[in-house]
């Protein structure tokens, strides 16, 4: 059994809860968190939860922690922190930032003897894999990668810190026409705009400013002011009743030409469509541990991404089995 702890219990750490539960060879053996552990209260019995205070007394009970704070502010700080400690995982997905991320989580892996993986899940992770086998296979052409439709959460919490607003879900949805301009082989060049677009839903305080909350939306910079971006005003019960879940997905897709003259075209696409991001996202994450786990017991050290894993080491199934069942 491998043996799993788990470090802060939102959505993220809700969802490899569930996905161990499916893994026949892993089990949750603590829960960290940085509330009172007497408030959080988890589904599987035989855990614990635990005070992050107390972490490192699990030092040698837990084989892989799977980190489930946020990019922004905790995994820079948090993964080569417990990498000290223990093999680690995390998502990190702040993509302009993972080669610096990468040193300094690698740095601590080497110098305690552990294995980290870094930026595992949907993007980066599987849709990196698949840019990487796509365009190997494919030398001559063009990567697209579209988000969506789906729930951008850190967008979503930018609408609700704009004065006036009560909440909000803001939506990232591919522009069909480019779609299909890169489908049918076109490699057309595409700016920002003409890519995706963003739907907000957003409930405003009684007597606010739906104009001015409307403008601060769309001239928002690095968020909405280079997309077309369209606001929806609806009741909270609206937006409860329509917009509670978490859905997200999207596509990878390398255009490429072969032959001596690049005579014959070629599509390669990859898709997700996704009911709850974070329930996804974690069931990569538990695969990844079990990768870590088998790394690990070969003797490896530092920090890892999933560009760096044998998709073998993923499975539950042995190499026999693959070759049988899977190959």
């Amino acid at each position: 059994m491998i043996r799993i702890g788990v470090l802060g219990y939102g959505n993220l750490g809700r969802g490899v809860e569930c996905a161990i539960k499916q893994n026949d060879d892993m089990e949750l053996v603590a829960v960290f968190t940085r509330r009172d552990p007497s408030t959080v209260k988890i589904l599987t019995d035989s855990a614990k939860v635990c005070s992050v205070n107390d972490i490192e007394a699990y030092k040698d009970k837990i084989d892989v922690l799977i980190l489930c704070g946020g990019s922004a502010t905790d995994l820079p700080k948090q993964t080569p922190e417990y990498a000290k400690i223990f093999n680690v995982i995390d998502s990190f997905d702040t993509h302009a930032k993972i080669p610096e991320h990468f040193a300094n989580v690698d740095k601590s892996a080497k110098d305690s003897g552990h294995i980290a993986l870094i930026s595992v899940g949907w993007d980066p992770g599987m849709f990196s894999l698949n840019r990487v086998y796509a365009n190997s296979i494919l030398s001559d052409g063009s990567d697209y990668t579209f988000w969506g439709r789906g729930v951008s959460q850190g967008h979503s919490d930018a609408i609700r810190r704009i004065e006036g607003v009560a909440d909000a879900r803001q939506y990232t949805c591919p522009v069909e026409s480019a779609v299909e301009a890169v489908r049918r082989g076109e490699q057309p060049e595409l700016t920002t705009r003409q890519k995706h677009t963003r739907e907000c839903y957003v409930v405003a305080k009684e007597g606010a400013d739906l104009a001015r909350i409307e403008k601060e939306i769309k001239e928002m910079p690095n968020y909405f002011a280079d997309y077309d971006t369209t606001v929806t005003f609806i009741s909270q019960e609206e937006l409860d009743k329509n917009h509670k879940g978490i859905p997200h997905g999207g596509m990878v897709i390398r255009s490429g030409r072969t032959g001596w003259n690049l005579e014959n075209k070629h599509i390669i696409e990859y898709s997700l469509k996704l009911d709850s991001n974070p329930e996804f996202t974690t069931s990569v994450l538990v695969a990844y541990a079990r990768a870590a786990m088998r790394m690990h017991s070969e003797g490896m050290t530092g920090c890892k991404t999933v560009l760096d894993v044998p998709p073998a080491y993923l499975s539950r199934l042995s190499g026999e089995e693959l070759r049988a069942h899977m190959l």
